[in-house]
């Protein structure tokens, strides 16, 4: 199945670089080209593609609103996944991208394998953060402000609760069945229920929910 993508900049050149370097690669398409928010808008509403790579700084509507419009009130629901791209390596982006929906962030100084490897990544539905990234995500969700532990959420079983927690901890899905006694398949089926039930979109949005509501205590990470 061929993954197609939307590249989102202001810069010719770099969608240029972005598109020589997709268009190698076997399965993955590029169908679109945006140069800023407004124009990335109608673009990705019209064709519809799997993935969006999103610059951050652009004239008139930014990457970041784009963002909000293109996954809309409803983006947990979304099949369209969006990386956002950016020389700019600051936490309010990061934290406003996560919070529109975003499912990647890398900066473009990143590789190109990084890049292609973001593109597969998102689009078979998992989240995407550069290691240096993930790092700021687990540390601004453990900071002293950070609500107390609270209750599994209702919706969540017992089960569901347990991955949820060790979710947070960063572990990998093997990391996970290793520590509750479960199999892979068991527990990327207990990942998938927790993201529908509770409306996320991916693994690390789970993350931050998890941080945000107390579900994992600030120092347990």
């Amino acid at each position: 199945m061929t993954v197609r993508v939307v590249l989102v900049d202001d810069q010719d050149l770099v969608r240029a670089g972005f598109r020589v370097i997709l268009g190698t690669e076997e399965g993955v398409e590029v169908v679109g080209e945006a140069r800023d928010g407004l124009e990335a808008v109608e673009v990705v509403g019209r064709l519809r593609p799997d993935v969006v790579l999103m610059d951050v700084q652009m004239p008139g509507v930014d990457g970041l609103e784009a963002t909000r419009r293109i996954l809309g009130p409803s983006g947990a629901d979304s099949p369209i996944r969006v990386v956002i791209l950016t020389t700019f390596d600051r936490e309010d982006y990061l934290f406003e991208a996560l919070r529109a929906g975003a499912s990647g962030f890398l900066l473009k100084n990143s590789s190109p394998e990084d890049l292609v490897d973001a593109v597969r990544v998102v689009a078979r539905g998992d989240a995407l953060l550069s290691p240096e990234v993930t790092r700021r995500v687990i540390a601004r969700f453990t900071a002293p402000s950070v609500a107390t532990p609270t209750a599994r959420p209702s919706a969540l079983t017992d089960r569901e609760f347990e991955v949820l927690v060790h979710l947070a901890r960063g572990a990998s899905n093997a990391e996970i069945a290793a520590a509750l006694y479960l199999g892979e398949t068991t527990v990327k089926t207990h990942v998938s229920r927790i993201l529908a039930k509770l409306g996320l979109r991916d693994r690390t949005h789970a993350v931050v929910f998890a941080y945000e509501h107390g579900i994992v205590a600030p120092g347990q990470a």
